[in-house]
């Protein structure tokens, strides 16, 4: 029963016992004046009948005078104490005088009075441990600041292994030889080798660096130490390079073994970028940390793994060969990664069979793991909603475009002639970009209103590209520019819809020209005034321009001359097929969403009709599959899904 009570409550309960036990003898003391009388005086004043009562404590006793005693001696005393024997002669004595007699034993009076002493001083010690204790944070023996705070983690107490990490297979590789380093050492040092002291993990967030970590502790068969870089960091100075200390002293104990630091950025950063110089608690954190790594003791079988998505501000030091030997880049996944990360995510959710992950995978480039386990979870949570048993393929189309595009605002009112605008704004960027060569596909085109966005054209990538040519990216260019000429083109004014266009443009455009030396009059000449140094005001890290006035000048007229020039080519592709942009834009003002395949009829036919028999087809397709399970019935075998063979293609594509 007293093991359930909580550590907490048990002090605190105990506490207040003692302060009500201290409070209950202060108001229950009597401190009425005593007078301190001779023996003798006490036997005679029993004689005369002046004695109230008597408390005998061995050879003490403690009394009060008689109200007629006070009264005539005009004392304000009116209790007395006294040492002396009592006998049998002086008891008879007392009791014929109606003296009221109490004997006290000695031994209960001496715990009393030691309880009563001692008692304030014993809660003060008491409240002092607990406030000691809540400085450190709760938990912990006192003076412990410097202890690491570190996990240790065995076997049992992580479930992730290898086989849940995919789509990053070379990082994976890296940290399969660490584990292999450490289960047999000998297979490498035979040759001279040495086992690497550090790995460094790098990537954006979401790419898996600490689910790498998490499998490397579930598949090694060694302690495994796991902290935040943050944990080191106190705001006593000195607290974070004993934990460091403490860390590794810890770590030798139980070599070999393996330290993770997630986060390692929060106290890493290069040293002389703060403001406390080198008395900075987090340089000498970073100070401890370095010595740790490769100082003058060594620390064989102890691996340090850290994890960071900003290498650039780690201090030069720490990345050297001998403290992290080895940096392992973990990036976004390519398609076949991709597809690998929604097998693992997806081995849960029961699928529809109309679900194919390749074509998923195929159509979220750019994607990183947390991404897609972001997208499965709302495919399944829209499943969810709509009562169903099994995510359906629709449903990932629903999570895909949330996740791209944003969530619908239904609630928002869109007047008719703003809604007309933004069916004509879309319709500019999906056909500019239909009719130019060398584009990403259109995957979707809508004028629902999704994020802050009143509209959106959705562009896929065919393929995972890691480069991109000057044509395609002013291709690119004109695709951002065909929302604003088709305003212009249709109504003759323009909007403030297109200011994302405008400023995505102007930030292309200004890396075409001072970053990729994309430019006929400046040739390959990088002009980028961006800071190499991440900390301003440290070590050269202005934002001052590198190039003279006149360079600036011809940089603008640069800039300005390749968007006016990409948005002139976007206005005579749609001045040439009005017709088609008419039409698109009466389309989505009917069907508010068009995908890939509605707009290739779309431009194929060039009518409504086959987006609208096309639509007939999937309703029909979707009943179906609700009947899969049923009997046959005359409706399902009379039914014929109607075709587009009586449509005659105007326009070749």
């Amino acid at each position: 029963m007293f093991s359930k009570i909580p550590l907490k409550a048990f002090v605190f309960w105990a506490l207040s016992g003692v302060a009500f036990f201290i409070i209950f003898t202060i108001l229950t003391d009597d401190s009425r004046p005593v007078e301190t009388i001779k023996f003798s005086e006490f036997r005679e004043s029993v004689e005369k009948g002046a004695i109230k009562s008597a408390e005998i404590k061995g050879l003490t006793i403690n009394g009060a005078f008689t109200e007629e005693h006070v009264k005539e001696s005009k004392s304000d005393k009116e209790k007395f104490t006294t040492v002396g024997p009592v006998e049998e002669d002086l008891q008879e004595l007392m009791l014929s005088k109606n003296v009221e007699i109490t004997f006290i034993s000695q031994e209960a009076n001496e715990v009393f009075e030691i309880l009563r002493t001692a008692g304030p001083i014993l809660l003060l010690i008491i409240l002092i441990v607990v406030i000691m204790r809540q400085f450190q944070g709760g938990g912990g023996k006192a003076m412990n600041f410097g202890k690491s705070r570190a996990k240790l983690l065995n076997e049992n107490t992580n479930k992730v292994t290898f086989a849940d990490v995919a789509g990053i297979d070379e990082a994976k590789h890296e940290l399969e030889e660490i584990i292999d380093f450490l289960k047999s050492p000998k297979k490498f040092t035979r040759l001279g080798g040495r086992i690497p002291k550090g790995v460094l993990l790098m990537g954006p967030p979401g790419t898996g660096k600490t689910l790498l970590a998490r499998s490397v502790a579930g598949e090694a068969d060694v302690p495994f130490f796991s902290i935040s870089g943050s944990d080191f960091v106190e705001m006593f100075v000195g607290v974070g390079a004993s934990r460091v200390r403490d860390l590794f002293e810890q770590a030798k104990t139980q070599a070999p073994c393996i330290i993770f630091i997630d986060e390692i950025d929060a106290v890493g950063r290069h040293r002389g970028s703060g403001m406390g110089g080198g008395h900075d608690e987090r340089e000498q954190t970073l100070n401890q940390l370095l010595v740790e790594m490769d100082g003058f003791e060594s620390n064989e079988g102890v691996i340090l793994i850290a994890a960071t998505n900003r290498a650039d501000v780690l201090d030069p030091a720490l990345l050297r060969p001998g403290r992290f030997d080895r940096r392992v880049v973990v990036s976004a996944p390519d398609v076949r990664g991709r597809e690998q990360i929604l097998k693992i995510h997806t081995r849960r959710t029961p699928m529809a069979k109309d679900v194919d992950l390749q074509i998923i995978a195929r159509g979220t480039p750019g994607f990183s793991g947390a991404d897609l386990e972001n997208l499965v979870n709302e495919a399944a949570l829209y499943a969810a909603r709509q009562d169903k048993d099994r995510v359906e393929s629709s449903d990932f189309d629903q999570a895909k475009d949330k996740v791209m595009m944003g969530s619908e605002r239904k609630s928002a009112r869109v007047g008719e002639k703003e809604r007309a605008i933004t069916a004509f704004h879309e319709a500019g960027h999906a056909l500019v970009a239909m009719l130019q060569e060398g584009t990403d596909p259109v995957h979707k085109v809508t004028i629902i209103p999704r994020g802050r966005a009143l509209g959106v054209t959705q562009q896929l990538p065919a393929e995972d590209a890691h480069i991109q040519s000057k044509e395609f990216a002013l291709k690119y260019l004109a695709i951002m520019m065909g929302g604003r000429a088709a305003e212009m083109l249709v109504y003759n004014h323009i909007t403030t819809g297109a200011s994302s266009d405008i400023a995505r443009a102007t930030d292309l455009a200004r890396s075409m020209v001072c970053d990729y030396g994309m430019s006929d009059k400046l040739g390959p000449v990088s002009y980028s005034s961006k800071s190499v140094n991440p900390f301003p005001g440290f070590g050269g890290g202005s934002q001052a321009s590198t190039y003279s006035e006149s360079i600036a000048q011809t940089i603008d007229s640069e800039i300005q001359r390749i968007i006016t020039e990409q948005y002139d080519i976007a206005e005579s592709i749609l001045r040439e097929r009005r017709d088609l942009l008419d039409l698109m834009a009466d389309a989505l003002l009917e069907f508010e969403v068009l995908d890939s395949k509605e707009l290739a009829l779309l431009v194929e036919f060039e009518n409504l009709d086959s987006i609208r028999k096309h639509r007939e087809i999937l309703k029909i397709k979707e009943e179906e599959s609700k009947l899969e399970r049923k009997p046959k019935s005359d409706f399902s075998s009379a039914a014929k899904d109607p075709t587009l063979t009586d449509l005659k293609p105007s326009h070749e594509f």
